[in-house]
C-alpha cells in the first residue's frame, strides 16, 4: 500500500499528539520527525489545527461506522456486546487517531469542534438505540438511556488513561468484561 505524504503526516501528527499532547507539539517537531520542511508540511496542511481536525473526522468517522455494525444485531445485549467490542477494537487498532481525537476537542476552533461533537453524537446515539431496543423489548430494565449510553462510552473512553496495545490484555477482552459487568452488575445475585 502506497503511503500519500499527507498520510504520513497524519500518522506522525497522531503519535505526537499522543505522546507530547497537542498544545506541546510544534509544527517544527512534527516537520523534524518527518525530515520535511515547515513549508512542506504548509503545502498539505494549511495549519496546525487543520492537521489535528483531519485526524479527528477520520477518528470519529472510524469509530461510527465500527459501532455502526452492532445496529444490525437483533438481540440488544448481544448488540451492545458487539457495539462494544468494536468501540474497543478500533480504539486499539487506531490508537494515536483515537487519543489525539479524544484529547484534543478541546483544542479545535469552535467550527471544527461543532462537526466533530455531531460525529460523536451520532456514535452516542447508535448506542442509546441499542439501549432503547433492549428497554422497549424488555431485556434491559427500566433505565435513563442517555445515562446508561455516556456510561459505557465512559468506561471505554477512559482506557486511553491505563490501556496500552502492547499489554497484556487486548481491548475486546477489556470491553467484554465492562460488558459483563454492565449486564450482571456487582450484585450477588443480580444476574
Amino acid at each position: 500500500m502506497v503511503t500519500t505524504t499527507r498520510d504520513r503526516i497524519l500518522e506522525e501528527a497522531a503519535k505526537l499528539f499522543t505522546e507530547k499532547g497537542y498544545e506541546a507539539t510544534s509544527v517544527q517537531d512534527l516537520a523534524q520527525a518527518l525530515g520535511l520542511s515547515k513549508a512542506a508540511l504548509y503545502h498539505h496542511f494549511g495549519s496546525k489545527e487543520e492537521i489535528l481536525y483531519e485526524i479527528s473526522l477520520l477518528a470519529l468517522k472510524g469509530l461510527v461506522a465500527a459501532g455502526e455494525k452492532a445496529l444490525e444485531v437483533a438481540d440488544p445485549k448481544e448488540a451492545l456486546r458487539r457495539f462494544m467490542e468494536a468501540h474497543a477494537r478500533y480504539f486499539e487498532e487506531n490508537y494515536p487517531f483515537f487519543v489525539t481525537m479524544l484529547q484534543g476537542i478541546k483544542s479545535l476552533s469552535p467550527e471544527n469542534r461543532l462537526k466533530t461533537i455531531a460525529l460523536r453524537d451520532r456514535h452516542e446515539e447508535n448506542l442509546r438505540a441499542i439501549l432503547r431496543r433492549g428497554v422497549e423489548q424488555g431485556v434491559f430494565r427500566e433505565v435513563d438511556v442517555a445515562l446508561a449510553g455516556r456510561a459505557v462510552l465512559s468506561m471505554l473512553n477512559w482506557m486511553i488513561r491505563w490501556f496500552r496495545p502492547d499489554g497484556p490484555m487486548r481491548a475486546e477482552e477489556v470491553a467484554r468484561a465492562y460488558h459483563d459487568l454492565i449486564l450482571r452488575g456487582l450484585e450477588r445475585g443480580s444476574a
